[in-house]
């Protein structure tokens, strides 16, 4: 029963399965010592009281503290509690069977919804046993002490992973030397207790944002047998040279690659590990062919330049919240703070926006508006001219919401054409702050959205191919990927999934599809003669990319319902669905148009409608017209020629439902997403000029429009298209 008199409750506190502290609460305070690896979790250390302000634990442990007796005073045998008082709101997961303090139990974990970072309650007997929190390849787990065994803490008694036989020894900082004399702060941490002589194998990190920035998230590779190496790149922080985004970092990762296996300590054998930018510098690494890359883990990757950022479809990407933060050699996360971006974003020319906000030049924002086209300057930062090179092991995450999604399905493409069989990825219901959602923008997920495993697999790929053990990782399914709609996860041997069959979806109309209004449709058929669609698109007045511009993450899936009702998007609509139909994979379109400009863009957006005329985004892609041939070769347009265009979009899975409608919108426009296109044909860095322009659509036999849709076979869904 619940313990509702008690003063003090002792706990653990585990980093990656390892106990780095022990915690007690005390009368809503709360104290802490710290353990000592060395002995596998014990301290004879006095406690210290933690204070108010300090940011030792990523878990709130003040506020857990405060909370834990009213938690225990709640009845936790319905399937869902909600706190009115302060809006928590808890629904019954899973259960988990293990002996606790007075033998055999049964808990069960509690997901917490309707929040942006949840920790997860676990309840045995209605007293709270453990809160869990996950992230993006790591998690927190505080277990009542004696109750480790009803907790995800179980996954890491698997006898095949790494044992936590050594402390942490601090190496300091080395100023490794590049090829061209720079050198770059690169901190080391080794396994304590090594014997002389004894060699390892390396976690190896690249980092724009500080070498020591969270570095406790990693140390637990240390405990378990890996060097731990972490570097900050060319031009940030202590590394010397000059910071010029993507640039540098195939030759700086394989000449640090070198040093690393050059080391008395080292086995030769190097895994990276990062997300983000800190995704992309492994696949830059890994173009290198360097021999002594054995694995990679790659959160969220960031992609090519072209494809990915800052110049998606060969737009101006507006994402001006990391370039403010990255402008010094330390990240500013408060250049995040503004209030006034919507004003920023239209200052002109975009080459001057540094200048006229901060009143500084960026050097790096300068060097790439000089470079408007795809040339050998761009090229210097597109690791996939090498990707005949990339043969590593390389396990993959990223979401379906993940604004860099398109770099993982670049790297996806290469490894598994290159090494099939030791390719891996999981795609999740997440944006990029990967496996910490349930629910984004008011769309709920299942509460299996959160995995408990990442930070577990992640170690097991890198006992895998960096320490030799048979653990079978590499025998899993090649693919997971959660079925949005559905709610659950689902296994393949290739991504996009065998049974997938790309079937076209046609665009339709009498010539009036402006507005969600209108008379688009969509069909399986290609249509016979038809009215073209017009609109006109105005850069002063482009719609909206639905957008928060202070963290500059999609805020998807978000509901375009009103977007849609703007005369400058053409909406295509199917009738409501019979029955369920099924997508699953990589998303085009082909799109026929003319306009009167000598430049425009062209967005082409996918949305699942429900009943009540909620437009929830899927996918979208963007393409710069003169960029429609070639990246590096512009043309621009001859105005009124018809054009056709190809537009990669992004992935996705969804079931969309019984009376659920598919849509397909086309528009100029995506704003706060990138700089809208002038019309213009001059430079988009330089130009301070606008023209309106009159956009045409086609959709006929001789221009059949289309969206390319991965349907999957089972359930019927290839055969259920609704009266398409």
């Amino acid at each position: 029963m619940a313990q509702t008199g008690l003063t003090l409750v002792s706990f653990g506190y585990y980093q990656s399965g390892i106990k780095v502290a022990d915690i007690r609460f005390e009368d809503g305070e709360v104290w802490h010592r710290i353990a000592g690896w060395d002995e596998g979790g014990a301290a004879d250390g006095l406690f210290v009281q933690l204070i108010e302000g300090e940011a030792a634990y990523e878990l709130p442990l003040l506020i857990l503290a405060q909370k834990l007796l009213e938690w225990e005073r709640i009845d936790w045998e319905s399937e869902q509690v909600v706190f009115l008082e302060n809006g928590g709101h808890y629904q019954r997961h899973l259960s988990i069977e293990g002996t606790g303090p007075a033998g055999q139990k049964q808990a069960w974990i509690w997901a917490a919804r309707e929040t942006a970072q949840p920790i997860d309650l676990i309840i045995c007997e209605n007293e709270v046993i453990a809160f869990v929190l996950t992230g993006r390849g790591d998690s927190v787990v505080l277990a009542k002490t004696g109750w480790e065994n009803l907790t995800p803490l179980t996954m890491w008694q698997d006898p095949l992973l790494s044992e936590v036989n050594y402390g942490v020894h601090h190496m300091g900082r080395h100023d490794v030397e590049m090829r061209d004399g720079i050198r770059l702060a690169t901190e080391v941490w080794l396994p304590a207790g090594l014997a002389e002589g004894q060699r390892v194998p390396t976690i190896f990190m690249r980092t724009p944002y500080g070498r020591m920035d969270g570095i406790f998230r990693r140390l637990p590779f240390v405990a378990r047998g890996y060097a731990l190496v972490v570097q900050d790149t060319r031009g940030r922080e202590d590394s010397e040279g000059e910071w010029i985004p993507l640039v540098h970092e195939r030759n700086d990762g394989d000449d640090s690659l070198n040093w690393i296996a050059s080391q008395e300590w080292s086995d030769g054998s190097i895994g990276m590990l990062g997300g983000s930018y800190v995704g992309y510098v492994q696949w830059a690494a890994a173009a290198s062919g360097n021999p002594h890359l054995k694995a990679i883990f790659s959160y969220v990757t960031v992609g090519t330049p072209y494809v990915d950022i800052p110049r998606k479809g060969g737009t101006i990407l507006g994402g001006l919240s990391w370039i403010f933060m990255m402008a010094e050699k330390q990240r500013n996360v408060a250049a995040l703070s503004r209030d006034d971006w919507r004003e920023v974003i239209k200052v002109r020319p975009i080459k001057e926006i540094p200048q006229k906000v901060l009143g500084k030049e960026i050097p790096f924002w300068t060097k790439w508006m000089e470079h408007p086209d795809g040339d050998d300057f761009w090229a210097m930062s597109d690791w996939k001219r090498h990707a005949d090179q990339v043969k590593v092991p390389a396990f993959l995450v990223s979401g379906w919401y993940d604004d860099n999604g398109m770099g993982t399905s670049e790297s996806w493409e290469v490894v598994s054409r290159n090494v099939p069989e030791h390719a891996r990825l999981i795609l999740g219901p997440w944006y990029h702050k990967a496996n910490t959602t349930r629910e984004i923008h008011h769309v709920p997920f299942g509460n299996n959205a959160i995995r408990y495993d990442l930070d577990v697999t992640q170690l097991r790929w890198f006992d895998r191919y960096l320490k030799g053990v048979e653990n079978g990782v590499d025998q899993e399914p090649r693919v997971e990927y959660y079925m949005v709609g559905e709610n659950e996860w689902k296994t393949s041997q290739t991504w996009p999934p065998a049974e997938t069959t790309l079937t076209n979806l046609y665009l339709s109309s009498r010539g009036n599809a402006n507005t969600s209004g209108g008379d688009g449709t969509l069909t399986l058929s290609i249509p016979g003669e038809q009215a073209v669609d017009t609109y006109s698109y105005d850069p002063l007045d482009a719609a909206p990319y639905l957008l928060d511009l202070s963290e500059n993450e999609n805020s998807v899936p978000e509901n375009y319902r009103d977007v849609e009702k703007r005369s400058d998007v053409l909406v295509y609509t199917s009738e409501p669905m019979e029955e369920e139909v099924v997508i699953a994979g990589e998303i085009s379109a082909v799109i026929y148009a003319s306009s009167s400009a000598r430049d425009t863009d062209w967005l082409v957006r996918l949305c699942d409608v429900d009943e009540e005329g909620n437009s929830i985004r899927l996918s979208d892609g963007i393409i710069c017209a003169r960029y429609r041939h070639s990246f590096k070769e512009p043309e621009l347009l001859v105005p009124g020629q018809i054009e056709c265009y190809e537009i990669r979009m992004t992935k996705i899975a969804n079931v969309f439902r019984r009376g659920h409608r598919i849509r397909v919108s086309v528009t100029s426009g995506a704003e706060n997403f990138s700089f809208p296109n002038p019309n213009t044909g001059n430079d988009l860095a330089t130009e301070t000029e606008t023209v309106i322009a009159s956009q045409r659509v086609y959709h006929d036999s001789q221009y059949p429009s289309h969206i390319k849709l991965p349907l999957l076979q089972s359930g019927g869904s290839k055969e259920s298209s609704g009266g398409m």
